[in-house]
This record gives C-alpha cells, structure tokens and sequence, in this order.
C-alpha cells in the first residue's frame, strides 16, 4: 500500500483535489452507511470514476468493496457494482486512455493490485464462492475479474484455486451457462487457468471438459464456427500438449472420432474466410499434439492407428489433393499427415496408395514431390513435402524399396508416359537450384536409412549424362558433382549443394562395406577429399570440410580392406601424412559444434526461417553423433589393433552366426509351440463339445431308465393286486371310481334278481295254491263266489306286480348294454396297452384272467336274467 501510494504521489499529473475529496468520501459512505441504498450509490459512482481515476481508486476503495462482497451478498446489484469496480482497477484495458508519462506506471498497476488483492487467499476463494450465483450481474462481472487475476499473476493464482475446494469445479460449470457470453468468457476463463500448470489440466478434462468442448465446436458450425469455436480449439491445445495423461483420456474416451467434421470442407473453395483458416489451422494443430514426435511412442501410435480406423486420414488426404486450399492451410495439412504417418506402417501404407484426382491419375507422394523440386513453390510448402517424404520412409523398408525401385533400370518406364519418385529425385538432385539439390539429396538419403539392401541396390543405379557418352553411376555422378564445386552456377546458398551431397554420401557408406568399396574404386575420390581436408579455407568453408572429413573416416571404419590401394592403414597413413590425425579430428569437430547443428537435432520436423538456415537434416546429426567417436578412435588405431579388432569383430560374427542360428532354431519351435498349443485348444474345444454331448445323452438315458423303472413297478402293483379290476382299469385309462361304480351297480342287479326271485316263488305257490282249490271237490257255491271275487283282486294285483317286474327287466337289460358296452371298451384299451407296453407272460396271464373274470360275471347275470324270464312267463 506504501508503494502504491508512492506511485501516486510520483506522478506529474493527478487529480483534481475535489475528485480525490469524492472517492474519499464515497469510501466513507460504503464503511458507515447502514442503508442499503446509500451503500449501493456509493459503489455506483466509485465504478464510475474507476477508469478515469484507477489509481486513486483502487488505493482507497479496494478494502471496502472486498467487504461489500463479504458482507452485502443478498443484494445482486451491489455486489455486481463492487466486482465491475475491481475488474477496472485490476485490468489492463489496451484502449485505456493514460495520461503522459504515466503509461508503464499504468501498466505495472494490474500486477500490483492483483498482488493486493490475492494477498489474502480467503478473497479469491470468496470470488469463486460469488461465481456460483446464477444472477447474471453477479456472475458475468466474477467471471472477468477473475480471469483478469489469472492474466495479471497467473500461477499464483493458480495455486490458490488447485488448493480450495471444488474450485475448478464451479469454474467448469460455466460451459453449461446458457447464457452465450458468460460461457464463451468461461472459455476464456479456463484458457488462463490450465496455462502452464499440469495438475489443473487433469482435473478440468476429468471434469468433462473434452466433451462439452467439443459439443460448443459442434453447435457452433465446426470450423465453418467464430471467434468461439477459436478459444475452445486453443482451451483443448492448452489440456493436450505435453500433458500425456490427458492425450491417453482423449483417446479413449474417442474423443479422435468426433474430430472427423471438422476437416470435412467440402468442394467449393469460395468460403475461405480468415477465420475458417484460423479454425482450420488451429484443428489440424490440435491433431499434431495427438502424435507428436516428442510424445511417447507408444502413445502416438494408438492414435495414429485411431485416425486411420475412424477415416480421419483419410479425410486428411482429401484435402492434401484438393484445389483452392489456402497455401497454409496446405502447408500445415502436409505436416499433419506426415506426423499421422510417421513410423505407423499402416497409415504409411494407406497413403502410398492415394493418388492426386489428375488425368491419369498419379500417386499423390510423386505430386509432393514435385512440388519440393520446384524452385517456384513457397519455400514453407517445400519444407512441409520433404517432412511428409522423411516420414513415410521412417522405418518404412518396404516405402523406401518401392522409392529405390523407380531408380532400377528395369523398373523404370521406357515409354516416358509418367515419371516416377526415383526420376523426380534425380532431377532436383542435379538441377541448378540448390535448394532442391539438398532436398533431393535428404530426400533420397532416408530412403537408404537403416537399410542395407538398398544401399547395395542403388549402386545398380545408372545415369545417362549426355548422348554418346556411356552412362555412369549415380554414386560416381554424386562425387563428379561434389568435385566440381563451385565451377557450376546454381541459384541460392553456395554450399548447400556440396552439404546435401556429403550427408547422402555419408548415409550411403555407413554400415555398407560394398559402397565404401565402390567409392574408393574412383581413385579420384581420396585425392579430392584430402584436398578438401588439407586447405585453410575460411569460416563458411569449415562445414564442408567437416564432413569431407566425415566421410573420409567412414571410408576407414566401414572398409573390408578389399582394394589393396585403399586398406585400412594406407588410409590412415596418407591421412597421417597430408592432414595430420589432431588436424583431421579437429576438421571433423566443426560439424557438431556448427550453430544449426544443434537446432537441426532437436525436431525431427524441418523448420528454417529462410532457405540459408537449411544446412542440416534431423537423422544425419544421429548418425554424426553415433559415428565421431568411433572415427575418432579408427583413426588413432594402430595396424596390430587394427588386426585384432577384426578378429575381434570375426569372432563377434560368428558368434552372432550361432546366435543367429539359434535365434532361428528358437523362432521356429516357437512357431511350432504355438501351431501346437492352437491343436491342444482345438482339441479341448471339441473334447468338451464331445464331454457336453456324451452328459447330455446319459441324461437321456438316465430319464428313459427312470420311465421304466416307473412302469415296472405300476405292472408290479398289479401283479400283487390280481384280481382287482380297479388297479387294472387304472392302467389302462378306467378311473377307480367308474369301477366302483360299476360294482356297486352290478351288486344292485343282483340283489334286485334275488328279491324277483322270492317274490316269483311266491306268486308261483300262491298260484299253485289257487289252482287246486279251483279244483278241489265239495265247494259250495257261496265260496266260489267268495273266492272269484278275492281272485279278481288277485289277478288285478298281479298284472300290476307283472307290470313292475316288465319295467325291472326292461331295466335290467339297459343296464347289461351298458356293462357290454364298457367291456368292449375295456377290452380295446387292454389290448392297446398290451401294444404299447410289452409285459411278461404273466402279466399277460393276469390281463386275461381279469378280463376272463368279468366276461364270466357277465354271463352269469345274462343267464340268471334269461331264467328268471322262462321262470316268470
């Protein structure tokens, strides 16, 4: 507070006396007014003067409005009024109008109010608490006071948000603001807060920010979108770079698909407005911090593999062929795909087949290509092809054998109709333009990277250099080239023709015995390059000595002493004698310690300012530092160490011979473990496929034993129960009711037959009885008339009795039907069960007694029935 009333006392020009009089007494007013009213004018005027009168302002009055927010929180419109007043005094508005000599005081004074202001912790949390109040006079006014600390002193304000509880989470709920402006300035909100700090990066993208990012980039027309669209692309590039835990979390959550859109331009090319570029430019940037060279290997390879899947390379290629795109959007698109294509052999796969919509169609790697050999392109454009080109070779052997192919002789296309990568190469690497001359020459370098069989199979490479004259190779054209130096006017850097030339050379001879012996078979190549290396020449010159030195001392190490003019130790010795061993190490030194070595070494991308910086590709500054020291010490060797170094390394060889050959061994029995370990599963498979079927079986017969066994026992019962027509009737379909029944019935008809037999009897001795006293002599007349007349009564009362025996016999025979009846039933479901059920013998034996039974009880009653008849009549 002292110094900033220091600051105030240190201008030339102030206040007037009464505007100083009136923010004082306005202060007084918010410290001692008990009303509202009073208060909420008071914070008014005090916002209004805030501008004008920063200074003054935020020296008296920041204490009273911090405790306005403190105290006055039930009234919105105060409370809006307080945070409006500190958002002027703690911004640093650009259009500000300062007074003279007072605008880097000004400028000074956002840092040290927001010093004040943070100074107590409890305020900023106090300021988050604020945030979470809906009012839009509240929340708007806390959101940009807020992000004005954040740019004023951001980690320290940081640090005071990561530490309070649920902080970053009201700040996140600003994105679901419906309210446009409080969360596009949300966005703005959180791009100051996850600058620079990992911790608040994963816990805003844990708090879904990718998700409701990307719906805002949606709904706002992708990159067809504005200025918001913009701030979410640059908030997801601040979660995203170099942060590898919220990289893993984008991808999988398949946040990589939802990136499709917004590379989908579509065919008219009129629409290129300066924001859709920004948009553009910033999404195909947010891609290239998904598979960065610099992130882990790993990493960068599942998402090179997720873009593939989800078409979004392809849609990227769409655009690397399409006419009207923006140079730099052009530019920056090559990029891209060369890092989604960089050491993924799928995605290099995929776009060795895409081919330019031309007439006839060509591959579009032969368009880059030309593009990168024509002095009239952007030299950006030209940068981004050769980038695209390093990173489809990048451990790519089969890109690069498909690359050397074009350059064989039987390969090449006599009719002239097309050309070929190999012949585009060629050509830049022997045109006047020394910008492509280098290209070129790095160009076909990485198709020999790490790659023995091509460095061997480009020496089959034949050059026809002018009608008559018998073609040469292109190995001896590189260092007929290279000797001629400066005699040829080429346009451009002087030696960056030479230097492109010695980085293919150097890549060509390393680690290829052959090669180095093809070199030394000129005899005019040694002479040139101890020349080179002998002379004092001045500063510019020192890079190309370097590496004349450089490939001089991989003409030493990777010699197979075949030529006995160019052994080993005649090298040495001539080195010895023309150069001097410290000379020559000190001439190899000037690569490492040239200025744009070490910036060539740190990104394998190559980016230069201007064509003159282009000096030093990526790969070869890896291949400088591999090779130095052991150069260094071959050239310090003497002849015996020489000798027993290549024993050593015979040794080394045939060991490696046997490890070889039992890597071999290893590799084919494992081969045929897992041939047998898929048998042994396939076979287990069918084992239990087998195993369920046999269990299901036995069960089948299990259920069959279980039903017979049942039926065995019922005929058992029936076996123990002969006789009784109710368990028989019962297996055979008769209820046990219907047989009692039937019983009961019979036992009816047959006591009923015994009673019309006793009564039969009687009628008949009272008939006997009747006609003997008819014919009984000495019967007066008196009791013949007696006796007539109880015979009429008789008589009347036997026809009736003969009535109701008719009705009883009648009966009868209904009742005898019915039995017939339901033996003929019974026989029938006797003998389909007998049909359906095989029994024993004497099952069968019990049946037909059973049934035998019952025909001969039935016949009975038809015989009793039948005498009783002849009786009565």
């Amino acid at each position: 507070m002292n110094f900033l009333r220091g600051v105030m006392g240190g201008q030339s020009a102030g206040p007037q006396h009464t505007e100083a009089e009136t923010i004082q007494k306005l202060c007084d007013r918010v410290a001692s007014s008990t009303l509202l009213d009073d208060r909420r004018n008071a914070v008014r005027a005090l916002k209004s003067l805030s501008k004008k009168y920063r200074l003054e302002v935020g020296i008296q009055a920041m204490e009273h409005l911090i405790h306005v927010l403190q105290t006055d929180r039930s009234d919105s419109e105060i409370i809006g009024y307080a945070l409006d007043t500190l958002y002027n005094i703690i911004a640093n508005d650009e259009e500000e109008e300062v007074e003279e000599n007072s605008t880097r005081q000004s400028d000074d004074l956002g840092s040290q109010f927001t010093e004040i202001f943070i100074k107590q912790q409890e305020n900023v949390t106090l300021l988050l608490s604020l945030l979470e109040e809906f009012d839009f006079h509240v929340r708007w006014p806390g959101v940009k006071l807020l992000t004005s600390l954040l740019k004023q002193l951001g980690p320290q304000v940081q640090q005071i948000i990561l530490v309070s509880p649920m902080g970053v989470s009201r700040l996140m709920d600003l994105l679901a603001d419906s309210r446009e402006v409080i969360r596009n300035d949300g966005v703005l909100l959180l791009q100051a807060l996850t600058r620079s700090n990992g911790a608040i990066q994963k816990i805003v993208a844990f708090e879904n920010a990718f998700e409701r990012l990307l719906d805002i980039i949606t709904e706002e027309g992708n990159s067809d979108g504005g200025i918001v669209v913009e701030d979410c692309l640059i908030l997801l590039q601040n979660l995203l770079k170099n942060n590898n835990s919220n990289q893993n979390f984008f991808k999988e959550g398949s946040y990589i698909q939802r990136m499709k859109p917004w590379f989908e331009v579509g065919d008219e090319n009129s629409g290129w407005s300066a924001q859709k570029v920004t948009n553009l430019h910033l999404m195909l940037q947010l891609v290239r911090v998904l598979v960065s060279p610099t992130n882990p290997p790993g990493a960068t390879s599942t998402c090179q593999k997720a873009m593939f899947q989800c078409g979004l390379l392809q849609q990227l290629c769409t655009i690397l062929m399409a006419t009207g795109v923006p140079a730099d959007i052009l530019t920056e698109t090559i990029n891209t795909v060369s890092e989604v294509i960089r050491g993924c052999h799928v995605n290099q796969d995929y776009f060795a087949s895409v081919n330019a919509p031309s007439n006839p169609p060509r591959p579009a790697i032969v368009v880059l290509l030309m593009s990168m050999v024509n002095e009239r392109q952007p030299f950006v454009l030209r940068c981004a092809v050769l980038y695209c080109f390093q990173c489809f070779l990048y451990k790519n052997q089969k890109g690069q054998g498909e690359i050397v192919s074009t350059l064989l002789p039987s390969t090449i296309d006599a009719t002239g109709n097309s050309v070929s990568a190999g012949q585009l190469l060629c050509g830049g690497l022997f045109s006047t333009d020394s910008l492509s001359n280098w290209c070129a020459a790095v160009a076909l370098a990485h198709a020999l990277q790490d790659n023995a069989t091509q460095k061997e199979q480009l020496l089959r490479v034949q050059l026809a250099t002018s009608i008559g004259n018998p073609p040469v190779s292109l190995l001896q054209q590189c260092t007929n080239i290279l000797s001629q130096g400066d005699k040829i006017d080429r346009r451009g850097s002087k030696i960056q023709t030479r230097v492109g030339l010695l980085m293919l050379l150097c890549t060509w001879l390393s680690n290829c015995p052959i090669a180095v012996t093809h070199f030394l078979h000129n005899s005019a190549n040694v002479p040139f390059l101890t020349g080179q290396i002998a002379e004092n020449l001045g500063e510019e010159e020192q890079l190309v000595q370097g590496l004349c030195a450089l490939l001089l001392g991989i003409s030493i190490y990777f010699n197979d002493n075949s030529l006995e003019s160019y052994m080993k130790e005649k090298l040495k010795q001539l080195i010895e004698k023309r150069i001097g061993k410290e000379n020559f190490i000190e001439k190899l030194g000037f690569i490492s310690k040239h200025e744009l070595y070490s910036r060539a070494s740190q990104k394998p991308q190559p980016n230069f300012p201007s064509p003159e910086y282009m000096i030093f590709d990526h790969e070869f500054t890896k291949l400088v530092k591999e090779l130095e020291g052991v150069i260094t010490k071959a050239i310090y060797k003497s002849s015996e160490e020489d000798k027993k170094e290549e024993e050593v390394k015979k040794t080394l060889e045939q060991h490696d011979s046997i490890v070889t050959h039992y890597k071999n061994m290893i590799r084919e029995q494992d081969l045929q473990l897992e041939e047998l370990k898929q048998q042994v599963s396939t076979l287990k498979c069918q084992n239990e496929q087998l195993q369920t079927a046999v269990t299901q079986q036995v069960s089948q017969i299990q259920q069959h034993k279980d039903q017979y066994n049942l039926l065995k026992v019922q005929l058992g019962k029936d076996n123990q129960h002969q006789g009784s027509y109710s368990d028989g009737a019962q297996m055979n379909g008769i209820q046990p009711e219907d047989i009692g029944r039937l019983r009961e019935e019979i036992g009816e008809l047959k006591s009923n037959q015994e009673l019309l037999q006793s009564q039969l009897a009687e009628k008949d001795s009272l008939i006997e009885n009747l006609k003997s006293s008819q014919t009984s002599p000495g019967t007066n007349e008196q009791s013949a008339t007696t006796a007539s007349a109880k015979d009429s009564e008789q008589v009347a009362e036997l026809k009736q009795e003969l009535a109701t025996l008719k009705s009883q016999l009648n009966s009868q025979s209904v009742e005898i039907t019915k039995l017939r009846t339901e033996k003929q039933e019974l026989l029938q479901k006797t003998e389909a069960f007998a049909k359906s059920v095989p029994v024993s013998g004497e099952n069968e034996t019990v049946t037909a007694a059973k049934t035998t039974d019952v025909e001969g009880r039935l016949s009975a009653l038809l015989q009793e029935t039948k005498d009783l008849k002849v009786s009565f009549w």
